[in-house]
């Protein structure tokens, strides 16, 4: 029910902000040309109408995202959905907005003014601290992700941000990364019944291809090295440190990104060093053949990261 009011209530804001901008500019086309027109008919600055519009536009989007301080809805929703439906909204729905997100203000962020670059940089630090600061005192693995996926929502804005080669190809390889890594630990969670730390306790004695996978799922969340998850984020710093002037961004991306290797290690304990008798269903082999079939997409992309990079470009 959250979802669907919060929703609604992004998707109006969206609407409205559509309209003002048509309103301003007499056109819903995204092309610079058509957006920019109210500044070639001799006005010296975008107008009220395609300010607002724009703001009400990234106030929606950043509802759809994640991003702090839009960002409240998102743990009650993970922690009460099932998980299939959780693993819906946080990859599909999460992608989605994210493109949408940068299709939009490609064009229309450079109206906004030096302002603009100000406030996504307030947002992207808010997202990381919300999402990582957050994460580490949960006790539910399932709301300790939704505050991680808002932590990763923020490396995914560097893309806004920047705007560049690496921007484009990092956001393409953070995305799959990311919703191949979160598909697959939510597929986990599916099989464990209990979703608290402790209910993972001794999984890796009593299901050893669950942890096994959980923990390769953790790792690349964390962007620990041989996974998809390092190559996305380091394209995604190597965007900022190209697009310049923002070098203290990437210094606080990364110390959050070291606090996001606690709370996912905090899982990977509890599977393999502590003790406990975990309540796992039982699983197929078509099962098992889709976690592996997961794990070696995660750990192929990140050893060869051009293979899916190569395709974008053909």
């Amino acid at each position: 029910l959250k979802y669907f009011l919060m929703g609604s209530f992004s998707t109006g804001i969206l609407l409205m902000g559509i309209t003002l901008v048509y309103g301003a500019t007499g056109s819903f086309a995204l092309d610079p040309t058509v957006v920019a027109r109210p500044l070639s008919a001799g006005m010296p600055a975008p107008s009220f109408l395609q300010m607002a519009g724009l703001i009400l536009l990234l106030v929606a989007m950043g509802f759809k995202v994640s991003a702090a301080p839009f960002h409240f809805w998102t743990p009650d929703v993970y922690d009460g959905a099932p998980s299939v439906f959780t693993s819906f909204m946080a990859t599909i729905v999460k992608a989605a907005g994210f493109f949408a997100f940068i299709r939009l203000f490609q064009t229309n962020a450079q109206f906004l003014g030096p302002s603009w670059k100000i406030l996504l940089s307030f947002i992207i630090v808010a997202t990381l601290l919300v999402g990582n600061i957050t994460a580490v005192f949960q006790r539910s693995i399932k709301r300790m992700l939704a505050y991680s996926s808002i932590a990763q929502a923020g490396f995914m804005l560097f893309a806004l941000f920047a705007q560049n080669d690496f921007a484009t190809e990092g956001i393409l390889l953070y995305t799959v990364a990311y919703s191949l890594a979160t598909i697959g630990f939510f597929a986990v969670l599916m099989k464990v019944k209990d979703h608290s730390f402790e209910g993972f306790n001794g999984l890796g004695k009593h299901a050893p291809l669950l942890a096994f996978a959980a923990t390769v799922f953790l790792l690349s969340l964390a962007g620990i090295p041989l996974t998809a998850g390092f190559f996305a984020k380091y394209f995604m710093l190597a965007a900022m440190v190209k697009a310049g002037g923002a070098l203290w961004l990437v210094i606080v991306a990364v110390l959050f990104a070291a606090v996001s290797v606690y709370y996912y290690f905090k899982v990977i304990q509890a599977m393999y060093f502590r003790s406990g008798e975990p309540i796992v269903a039982e699983t197929n082999t078509g099962f098992k053949a889709m976690l592996l079939l997961v794990v070696a997409a995660i750990v192929l992309l990140g050893v060869l990261p051009s293979i899916l990079l190569a395709g974008y470009y053909f």
